[in-house]
């Protein structure tokens, strides 16, 4: 059955719900001193983005020309692409920590007219680069530079001009917006990729539109919902939310400051959030170690209440009815330990959805236990992110959920999952012949994901078809299925990559959790010492080595870890080795830890493991 999507483009759903609800609060931004939030209804903000949409017109941006936003998650960032929305444009997203080259690229390849900056240390990235269709540079905060080259201004210029353009034609934005079609492009947001250069995806005004409805079907928002938005919106899964929040008409909190997350969850106390299993993972660890530093008692008691929530938990799961008993002991552990850890997230969370990477089951039951159900769900940059999702009520831990709306999905004779409908890009940007390899001769696009779909329409993704690991002896690895064991396993690490490739064995690179492996090292012999230090002693190995035995007791013989190796740094964006999105760039690891993963194999670093 089709779904019924009433809107033609995304500032028709906009304005729709500026008109449903003017007074109602939107989104909010922190104060100025950076603590409590200040509101704006939905009338400020199209007041606002109204205003920056005709100044953008009269700087030259028409329709479908390309407008690149480079700024972390921010109010202003929703304003302005709302903005580019309402002048008929189309928005080319720029992550705020690429590489002034990679910037240079995406803003030349998408022919982006206009960028609209949060600074001048973002502005700098564009300066004096042969951006030949790039005419003006808007700054969010800051004073414009006027001599720089392209042209600067301030946000709040844009708006100026903006808002006088409206004073002589009021109806500007309304004319505009009336004659944007579901087909016209929306966004161009580049793939950062595991590997090669980043291609720009085509998105369209009907994919993401289809997005808003099709989210509200699903339970996870609601009206009176209380959001705390943190994830790049950049990305594809922050752009799809804001579609979602239009459609509902759910206030949102917006702040990017992710080193500020957690002291302002109590104070924003949000009822839904969103976010990559990295965040979830890290929650989940702190909960671990402070529970194992306390000892004791303490540990002991909060060891019980997670095998008493998982036990709950799983029964659940297998549709039976939980005994009197386990609800009475359940009670006590929430009493004694849950309510503890969901004050850490406010108190009042009704809603976790987790994707952009695999969440690990034992950390998805850990969060069931609490009574904070994550809910996993499924997509690509190249289908508007949201595909699959688990419901409040229909959660199926270890799975991404069952489709949204109409979307058709079928898995290849390989197993990989192929996907059809409304959210699914309209090609690659420039790139016609990547577009054609993207797609069956029968319209479906190739995830590159491997998975299965159950009786029920659940979908498991296995793994993604280009990592599966085939060692030399002809056995294919799923390596994210056995790091995301590990990072359960585990509560000291940050990131888990796993090496097989045509090898005769599986060996695994470890980084380590900066905050918890100093916590773990204080007291001891390693107190005061730095990471690098840290990780480095015989003492570390011994602890990793520990949950690694732990690890291979839950694999099979061919997927067991031989040994491994703990870096002396995280994995970082700047080296190339994770995404923004916090995808594992493999190749990227494997090159700039070549020697480590030789020593791992030659002898070299036998000690290690």
């Amino acid at each position: 059955m089709a779904l019924d999507v009433p809107y033609q483009s995304i500032p028709d759903l906009f304005l729709t719900r500026v008109a449903k609800t003017p007074d109602a609060p939107a989104f909010a931004h922190p104060a100025a001193d950076g603590s409590s939030p200040v509101w704006l209804t939905w009338a400020q903000v199209a007041q606002r983005a109204k205003a920056l949409a005709a100044g953008l017109r009269e700087l030259g941006a028409g329709t479908e020309d390309r407008v690149a936003i480079v700024a972390n998650t921010r109010l202003d960032w929703v304003i302005a692409d709302l903005a580019v929305m309402c002048a008929g444009g189309a928005t080319t997203t720029v992550y705020p920590t690429t590489e002034p080259e990679d910037a240079c690229y995406i803003v030349r390849d998408s022919g982006s007219k206009i960028a609209v900056v949060e600074n001048q240390a973002q502005a700098a990235k564009l300066t004096a680069a042969d951006l030949p269709d790039l005419t003006h540079v808007v700054l969010m905060a800051g004073p414009a530079d006027e001599s720089a080259a392209p042209a600067q201004l301030t946000m709040a210029e844009v708006e100026r001009r903006g808002a006088a353009a409206l004073a002589a034609e009021p109806t500007m934005i309304e004319r505009i917006v009336s004659g944007i079609q579901p087909d016209q492009l929306a966004t161009l947001i580049y793939t950062s990729g595991t590997t090669g250069r980043p291609k720009g995806v085509e998105l369209l005004h009907r994919g993401w539109v289809w997005e808003g409805v099709a989210q509200a079907e699903l339970g996870l928002m609601r009206a009176d919902d209380l959001q705390y938005l943190w994830l790049p919106l950049s990305h594809s899964f922050g752009k799809t939310l804001l579609c979602g929040i239009m459609h509902v008409g759910m206030p949102t909190y917006v702040d990017g400051r992710v080193d500020k997350l957690v002291q302002m969850l109590t104070v924003v106390r949000p009822t839904l959030m969103c976010g990559a299993p990295r965040i979830f993972e890290k929650v989940y660890n702190r909960a671990v170690t402070t529970a194992q530093e306390g000892g004791g008692a303490k540990a002991k008691i909060f060891a019980w209440a997670v095998r008493t929530g998982k036990a709950k938990v799983a029964l659940e799961q297998a549709g039976r009815p939980v005994p009197a008993g386990l609800r009475l002991r359940h009670a006590v552990a929430d009493r004694l330990v849950f309510t503890k850890l969901r004050a850490r997230l406010g108190g009042r969370i009704r809603v976790l959805v987790s994707g952009s990477a695999p969440l690990s089951v034992p950390i998805a039951e850990f969060f069931a236990a609490a009574g904070m159900p994550i809910m996993e769900g499924y997509g690509l940059t190249e289908s508007s992110a949201g595909n699959f999702v688990n419901r409040p009520g229909h959660l199926k831990i270890g799975t991404v959920g069952v489709p949204l709306g109409d979307l058709e999905c079928r898995i290849a004779e390989d197993g990989e999952v192929l996907l059809r409908g409304a959210p699914v890009m309209r090609g690659y940007h420039n790139l016609p012949e990547a577009t054609a390899e993207a797609f069956t001769e029968d319209g479906f696009f190739r995830t590159g994901d491997i998975g299965e779909l159950d009786d029920e329409g659940f979908l498991r993704i296995t793994d993604r078809k280009k990592d599966l690991v085939k060692t030399s002896g002809g056995k294919y690895i799923a390596p994210s299925h056995i790091e995301g064991l590990f990072k359960a396993l585990c509560p000291y690490t940050s990131q888990a990559v796993v090496v097989g490739q045509a090898r005769n064995y599986c060996t695994m690179l470890v980084t380590l959790d900066p905050e918890a492996i100093v916590a773990w090292a204080a007291g001891g012999p390693l107190d005061g010492r730095d990471y690098a230090e840290i990780v480095a002693s015989p003492r570390a190995h011994e602890m990793v080595a520990g949950y690694v035995e732990e690890l291979n007791r839950k694999l099979n013989r061919w997927e067991t870890i031989k040994k491994f190796t703990i870096l002396p740094r995280d994995l970082t964006i700047e080296d190339g080795e994770v995404t923004p999105s916090m995808k594992i760039r493999r190749r990227s690891v494997e090159q700039n830890f070549a020697d480590e993963i030789e020593g791992m194999y030659t002898g070299v670093l036998a000690e290690l493991g």
